[in-house]
């Protein structure tokens, strides 16, 4: 038998479940580090162990106290050796079960293969850690009993997302075929899909093309930044369709499919997407529109301004070009009614 063979099966053995466990279902296990040992991070090695964890939940435990070496507490960096014994409180693994809800979805197109929504604000797209309802994929369980598994089991029908707070054209795959050939379709840069945003100020030109590398930002968790040092390619074409005395519409066509793309790159031109507030954006409020003095209102639009108007795919099965146009939100459209009505050029 080779070492490899022994290692699996002599960490196996040293893995021991303590007859301790709470409600919740998470378990108090003792675990004896082996001879062989190669992933000599505690977080790295822990990782390894239990693949139903994050890397980040493991770190946060760690950081926490809630794991121990050698009945100390440890360093996610800290290097292991054999015969350490690591004493943690493992939660349990996730279910895979979602609960259908009965959230408005919004169909714009059906059939044996896809469906096309017009999604609402505030709505996250499918299930993570701290958010297990309450999501679209919730909604979608409900309304269909066939929906594709391609994407992981709590992604059923999800090819690609819109940010929690954006509206608009999304696709869902009703079969794993379906959503391997839109897949493709999205990796492949052969959608098209065009968006609408009411801005903060006016592009200095009516059309241009914004190409400026994206990457996490290097100091602000959870946002995203213009990174020329470590940045992939983001390309964005856009067009103002509408310019109004402070305020414009714009039409953006991203070729790539970068986080926040549009929201960033609208801010690096300068016009921040309306109440975009994590890159620049503010809430507009009816004293603001109409230039009177400032009052107590509530504000005209109070979410990110973006909306994925039209969507242009290939049928997965007939092959067909297919376009799919979702109409602005009432709360878009009132205030760009607005804005034609009082802060007209």
């Amino acid at each position: 038998m080779d070492n490899q063979k022994l290692e699996k099966i002599e960490d196996i053995d040293e893995l021991l479940k303590d007859d301790q466990s709470n409600e919740e279902g998470s378990e108090h296990m003792h675990i004896c580090v082996g001879h062989g040992i190669r992933l000599s991070r505690l977080d790295v090695y822990l990782h390894s162990r239990f693949r139903h964890m994050s890397r980040t939940l493991i770190q946060k435990l760690i950081k926490e106290k809630g794991v121990l070496v050698n009945e100390l507490p440890a360093k996610a960096s800290q290097k292991l050796n054999h015969m350490d014994v690591i004493d943690m409180i493992v939660p349990p693994k996730p279910s895979k079960d979602i609960t259908p809800e009965d959230i408005p979805i919004d169909v714009i197109y059906e059939d044996d293969d896809i469906i096309v929504i017009n999604k609402q604000p505030d709505l996250i797209v499918h299930p993570a850690r701290g958010q297990k309802s309450g999501t679209l994929v919730n909604g979608l369980v409900n309304y269909s009993n066939t929906l594709s598994q391609a994407g992981g089991d709590f992604r059923p029908g999800i090819v690609h997302r819109l940010d929690r707070n954006t509206t608009g054209a999304m696709v869902i795959a009703k079969n794993d075929a379906a959503h391997c050939k839109i897949s493709k379709q999205f990796e492949l840069r052969t959608t098209q899909k065009t968006y609408m945003a009411i801005v903060h100020g006016n592009p200095e030109l009516d059309a241009d093309v914004i190409s400026q590398p994206l990457g996490v930002h290097p100091k602000i968790r959870e946002r995203y930044a213009i990174r020329h040092d470590i940045g992939k390619e983001a390309i964005t074409f856009y067009h103002a369709e509408e310019r109004f005395k402070g305020f414009s519409l714009v039409k953006a066509m991203p070729k790539t499919g970068r986080t926040h793309q549009i929201r960033i790159h609208l801010a690096w031109l300068k016009c921040p997407i309306v109440a975009d507030n994590t890159y620049g954006g503010k809430p507009v409020y009816p004293w603001q529109v109409e230039m009177r003095e400032p009052d107590i209102e509530e504000p005209m639009l109070a979410r990110c301004g973006l909306h994925a108007y039209k969507l242009e795919l290939d049928h997965p099965v007939t092959e067909k070009r297919m376009e799919f146009v979702a109409e602005l939100p009432d709360d878009m459209q009132n205030l760009l009614d607005n804005l034609r009505k009082y802060r007209k050029i």
